[in-house]
């Protein structure tokens, strides 16, 4: 994400709004409050629509085109409540946010709703230019060694295209999907393919039948 962020409060007039836009080169702007909370965006579709007052037909869309178009002031323009994501969520779960509402960028927000950074489209495609050397180390020593505890000698990790697959053998059963939801959070992986197999069914799996024992 982009951590310097340019914020509008509700009151800024229309054209200090449009000359803090134009000066940064930037489409849009989170709106806060008095104590530094998000509480809309301003984009320069927003914007447009005051420069487009009058033009419309006697549609809805129209009508309600042209009282955006009426607003003076950044609160009246905006769009709220506003779409957010968290500096800890997964690229994935932004990246569908993004899509569901047809956003280019989405404002990243504290736990207390105040904005902490932007991050674009292309903030989110570049996690995928990570090499596979760089993503296979990052799940053994972040995921395999300092999270799960395992030695890196019992997991294998594989990494080809984004893809990464886990085999070997984890203590008990129920670390086999925590291994596989851990390693789908690391930024750049596509998939994983869980070949991870376990020495003790601590009763959170459906039975499987082991590997190695004899029935």
């Amino acid at each position: 994400m982009t951590s310097d962020v340019v914020t509008v409060s509700p009151d800024d007039a229309f054209r200090d709004v449009i000359a803090a836009l134009a000066d940064r080169e930037i489409s849009g702007a989170p709106v806060v409050d008095g104590e530094g909370r998000l509480v809309g965006v301003v984009t320069e579709a927003d914007l447009l629509r005051k420069a487009a007052a009058g033009r419309g037909g006697p549609g809805r869309k129209q009508r309600l085109e042209r009282q955006g178009a009426g607003a003076t002031t950044a609160g009246e323009a905006m769009s709220s409540p506003p779409v957010t994501t968290t500096a800890d969520a997964p690229v994935a779960e932004a990246a569908r946010s993004m899509c569901r509402h047809g956003f280019k960028r989405l404002p990243v927000v504290d736990a207390d709703g105040r904005p902490v950074g932007i991050v674009s489209r292309a903030d989110l495609l570049s996690v995928f230019l990570r090499t596979d050397a760089e993503i296979r180390d990052e799940v053994i020593h972040e995921i395999v060694i300092q999270s799960l505890w395992l030695d890196p000698a019992e997991v294998e990790v594989d990494v080809r295209d984004g893809v990464v697959a886990l085999r070997g053998r984890v203590p008990v059963a129920s670390l086999v999907p925590i291994a596989e939801r851990l390693t789908a959070s690391v930024d750049g992986v596509v998939r994983v393919i869980n070949g991870l197999d376990y020495d003790e069914d601590d009763g959170t799996r459906p039975h499987r039948r082991r590997a190695g024992r004899r029935h």
